[in-house]
């Protein structure tokens, strides 16, 4: 096979290991947000529920120890098929910054196998440790949880402003400073904004479960605990979300001038440029959207006659698919803002009546938050990772150059969909049959939302 016949293989196998890497990527990371969060919202219920002796508590911290051990369980098994993933679709890209690209993900081996152990003794150790010690047990469990997610993002984050090396003539990578690249201008935002979106995620999730059950007439306290509890986080780091957000814009808006263009769907350089909802990118311009003017200037620069670069500034061969990104960005703020407005209901509602809203409307709202939470991740990432595109390391290699030439990759494209169908299918299968082993409540439970009490008295007695 001739250099010829390796560039035409590899051009055919951009678009299965793309779309490969896209939905593994795009199942994992949820199971990763609950990986991070779902520990905290366990052990904090276990510690409430020891302190107050209350055994409704005890009982629903024990129900989602062993939910996160299922989800857990799933992550590791998704988790493993990208490491492989890495090696055989983009064998480019690790073969030339391998020992940069690669040693975060090393850490994150580290971090993973510690997880695992004190996940297996948390599980384990119900019943058999002193409540004390079970607690600590689970401390591990969760700052290596966060660890994981830290050395993972900042691999990311080089992706999109790699540093911490050099390049000879020849384009072969010299001085090489693995730490410091952990450590570029991205690294910081994309941490916090992934982390806060793990306890957005797994916060409204958790809590849209019980929603429904409180719709389908389950006003039992443990349903309003299970409500409560994960929805209060949720609701808590939501607003600080928005604020991260902006700091993200910003740093792209000085890094990756073309993911932001793409993202607003703006061709010329403009002073005072517009931020423009909606609308689809042709010709040249965005239509059909709903303009507000000098908003964008404002946001990057906090100047309102601010100049922002357009998409004419780059050659069309570097420009990121932009109604893909534009869109991605929109459905994220959108559905962002959505979750922030019921945050912002329950915490007035709590402030001005210490319970949370009766409503059937604001149940309905909770019960498809976990869904709007998922989905303005998963917009998020697509964002992230069209928006970088053609790169695959920013700026310096494309990501056909890095791409897999060997014959067959749809093959693999298609045996992965089969492992995450039948993967999702049983996971879902072993939720709902744990779930319907604990719908029977307690006899303390029964009627623990006496007709005259709000739900918010009943969840805090």
């Amino acid at each position: 096979m001739d250099a010829w016949d390796v560039v035409a293989d590899a051009a055919e196998n951009l678009y299965p290991a793309r779309m490969q890497m896209a939905l593994s990527l795009g199942w994992h990371i949820i199971f990763s947000c609950f990986g991070i969060a779902f520990p905290l919202l366990t052990v904090f219920t276990e510690w409430r529920g020891h302190r107050r002796g209350d055994a409704v508590l005890t009982g629903l911290a024990h129900t989602w120890a062993k939910a996160m051990g299922v989800l857990f369980a799933a992550g590791a098994v998704s988790g493993t098929l990208l490491s492989f993933e890495m090696g055989i679709l983009w064998p480019g890209l690790m073969d030339r910054f391998g020992e940069i690209y690669g040693f975060p993900f090393v850490l994150e081996g580290f971090a993973f196998f510690i997880e695992a152990i004190f996940v297996g003794i948390y599980l384990f150790g119900w019943n058999r440790l002193s409540p004390r010690a079970h607690m600590l047990s689970a401390l591990p469990m969760i700052a290596s949880g966060m660890a994981g997610a830290f050395f993972v993002v900042t691999a990311n984050a080089w992706m999109n402003n790699p540093t911490g090396f050099r390049l000879d003539g020849d384009g072969r990578v010299i001085d090489a400073r693995p730490w410091a690249a952990m450590f570029g201008p991205s690294t910081w935002p994309q941490v916090v904004h992934m982390l806060l979106g793990a306890y957005m995620v797994a916060g409204f999730t958790i809590a849209s479960v019980y929603a429904v059950g409180m719709l389908r007439g389950r006003r039992d306290r443990r349903h309003h605990l299970g409500l409560l509890i994960p929805l209060t986080l949720a609701a808590a780091v939501t607003p600080v979300q928005i604020v991260v957000g902006d700091w993200i814009a910003n740093t792209v808006a000085e890094n990756q001038p073309a993911k932001l263009a793409a993202m607003e769907g703006l061709y010329r350089t403009t002073a005072g440029a517009p931020l423009t909802v909606g609308g689809l990118y042709y010709d040249e311009g965005l239509h059909y959207g709903l303009e507000i003017p000098k908003a964008l200037s404002l946001l990057i620069h906090h100047d309102p006659n601010g100049v922002v670069q357009g998409l004419e500034e780059f050659p069309a061969d570097e420009r990121p698919p932009v109604n893909v990104v534009h869109l991605a960005f929109d459905t994220m703020v959108g559905l962002g803002s959505a979750l922030l407005l019921l945050a912002v209901v329950l915490g007035f509602t709590w402030w001005r009546r210490r319970r949370i809203p009766r409503t059937p409307w604001f149940l309905r709202a909770v019960a498809v938050s976990g869904v709007a939470a998922v989905l303005a991740l998963e917009a998020g990432w697509v964002t992230t990772e069209v928006g970088r595109q053609p790169w695959i390391v920013y700026g310096i290699m494309r990501t056909a150059e890095a791409v897999s030439p060997a014959p067959g990759l749809f093959l693999g494209f298609y045996a992965v969909v089969v492992i995450y169908l039948l993967l999702t299918a049983l996971t879902v299968f072993v939720l709902r049959r744990m779930a319907r082993s604990g719908d029977t409540p307690a006899p303390q439970e029964v009627d623990a939302e006496p007709p005259d009490r709000s739900p918010g008295e009943v969840a805090l007695r």
